[in-house]
């Protein structure tokens, strides 16, 4: 009986995380469209006094950059509806709390661009990059069940993590200029984009090459450069190091990725062929 009770406790709880996601998942998409100017509020480039515009400070995104939120905001609702199905392993059991954080997070971002709040903007961003990072090596932990698990899940949070870092440059960027921070801003902005470099390789060398959060990193770096080197803010020599950042992590990401498989099929072949002699030993 008491094992009964357990169990019919634990599948009770199971019930509420797996409608927590699909609930957190809506409030990220319709506080996301209600409050980033789509129908109501300041877009965010004109909220907090344009803190976060394309052209607020050297490592800000062009504008287009930002429509990646449609393809994650979709991945998170195709997420929202997948876990809810029978058959989930335990893997999702795991990703289900701290992807609810991660999916709240963002709309508590938006509400404190609104407020007009930069500095709380940057504590919100970094509690959501720590959600994501945590994400991810869940992720590396517990391989994907299937082909639509890898796209699906893997997909959608290597896509948000790989934006967030490179937002979370931008707006902990906007915050110091926000502060008056605003001597030997090339120098620093190199800098903050060799850190974003260094970030992207080691998500590839932790996760063997991961290709979505890869995707992300260089579309933001590949924006940001665009912004510097025709935009209205233009800065050839920190456009010409997003390219050469947006080169390094997209390199270094195909090679591990190249190598870890080279690595995989070297050891299923060592698998194979020792599995015969092992049974003719055991025979």
């Amino acid at each position: 009986m008491g094992i009964r009770v357990c169990t019919g406790r634990r599948t009770g709880i199971n019930s509420a995380v797996k409608i927590g996601v699909v609930v957190s998942a809506v409030v990220a998409v319709v506080v996301s469209f209600l409050g980033s100017g789509a129908w109501i509020g300041t877009p965010i480039a004109e909220a907090a006094g344009g803190a976060l515009s394309a052209t607020s400070t050297l490592v800000a995104p062009a504008g287009p950059a930002f429509s990646i939120w449609s393809v994650i905001y979709t991945g998170l609702i195709v997420y929202a509806v997948w876990q809810f199905l029978p058959g989930r392993t335990t893997r999702h059991d795991a990703l289900r709390l701290p992807i609810i954080a991660s999916m709240l997070l963002n709309p508590a971002w938006i509400l404190a661009i609104q407020l007009g709040q930069v500095w709380l903007s940057v504590v919100v961003i970094v509690a959501l990059l720590a959600a994501l990072v945590r994400v991810f090596v869940l992720l590396q932990q517990r391989p994907p069940e299937s082909v639509a698990d890898a796209v699906i899940t893997d997909g959608t949070f290597g896509l948000y993590l790989g934006w967030v870092c490179v937002a979370t440059i931008a707006n902990v960027s906007a915050w110091l200029v926000d502060l008056g921070v605003t001597d030997a801003a090339t120098t620093w902005a190199v800098v903050v984009l060799v850190v974003a470099a260094l970030v992207g390789v080691t998500l590839a060398r932790y996760s063997g090459g991961a290709i979505a959060p890869m995707l992300a990193i260089v579309w933001g770096l590949g924006w940001l450069a665009q912004g510097r080197l025709t935009g209205e803010l233009t800065n050839t020599t920190v456009g010409w190091a997003a390219v050469l950042a947006a080169a390094v992590v997209a390199v270094a990401t195909v090679g591990i990725r190249v190598r870890s498989q080279q690595a995989t099929g070297r050891q299923t072949v060592a698998a194979v062929v020792a599995r015969p002699r092992t049974q003719e030993l055991g025979q």
